[in-house]
């Protein structure tokens, strides 16, 4: 009599349960892997972001700010706030193109310049088009003779 108790007791907790492990069993993945960021890389990365606004913004060091970016893209491309450092690195290049700012950039011609500012341009008004600076980006790609497509390589630092 204890036995069939028990064991009656044991199928009730069984199918009590049950209910609560088919719900969870359509979930065959994760979450989508380019929503997944290393909180330590967005903290380095949101450091060198709030480094490169500083040396745009208030130093007009524009060198120093592009590689401030450079380096947050080449090494977290899924950074949350990739939009502004595509932004800030487009305006520093056009801006050394121009020869402004404190600091004057060795090894590129501002064509070369200008053609990294359009491709940072591009790239963001293409794969962020919810941004804040799209506007703003759009509006310097019209001035620099319009966006470049996926077909241009990367400017290379």
């Amino acid at each position: 009599m204890k036995r069939a108790f028990l064991l009656f007791q044991i199928l009730l907790l069984l199918f009590a349960c049950a209910p609560g492990a088919r719900a969870q069993g359509n979930v065959k993945s994760g979450p989508d892997p380019a929503t997944i960021r290393d909180p330590e890389l967005e903290k380095d990365s949101l450091h060198n972001l709030e480094v490169a606004r500083h040396y745009f913004k208030l130093k007009k060091a524009y060198v120093a700010a592009l590689r401030r970016c450079e380096e947050i893209d080449a090494g977290n491309p899924t950074f949350a706030k990739l939009d502004e450092v595509l932004f800030i690195a487009g305006e520093s290049s056009l801006r050394l193109s121009e020869n402004k700012g404190k600091q004057t950039f060795k090894g590129k011609s501002p064509e070369d310049l200008k053609l990294d500012a359009r491709v940072y341009f591009s790239r963001l008004v293409t794969e962020y088009p919810q941004s804040a600076f799209r506007k703003q980006s759009e509006e310097e790609l019209s001035a620099l003779g319009g966006p470049i497509h996926k077909t241009a390589e990367a400017p290379k630092p």
